[in-house]
């Protein structure tokens, strides 16, 4: 069926919210087409995540003509009780990369490694 991305099974890091975040966050005027190819799920899931995030306050949009442009509140703290403290803004900073890093960079960035 052509637009409804492919399934993936076993478990992942992140949540479906979290790469909707993180593609509105890389792109501010994304189209719901462009972030559900993006994130690898339907335009009606996205639709949905964004409704979500916009109740609880992550998120709120304005209309410019035909398109959305998203505002993401960086100091909105995370719902979890595990990640209390930890603000939107802070979770971001690990997850989008600037546009012209990803275009320009080819081999993976080093990274702190973990201790074992």
């Amino acid at each position: 069926m052509d637009g409804v991305p492919e399934s993936h099974t076993g478990w992942t890091f992140l949540t479906n919210h979290a790469r909707v975040l993180a593609a509105i966050a890389d792109n501010h005027s994304a189209r719901i087409r462009d972030i559900a190819a993006h994130c690898r799920l339907t335009e009606r899931a996205v639709q949905k995540i964004i409704a979500d995030l916009e109740q609880d306050g992550y998120l709120s949009h304005t209309r410019e003509g035909r398109t959305n442009t998203y505002r993401i509140d960086p100091g909105k703290v995370l719902r979890h009780p595990a990640e209390a403290g930890l603000t939107v803004a802070s979770l971001m900073s690990l997850l989008v990369e600037d546009e012209a890093d990803r275009a320009t960079t080819s081999a993976p960035r080093s990274r702190p490694r973990a201790e074992t």
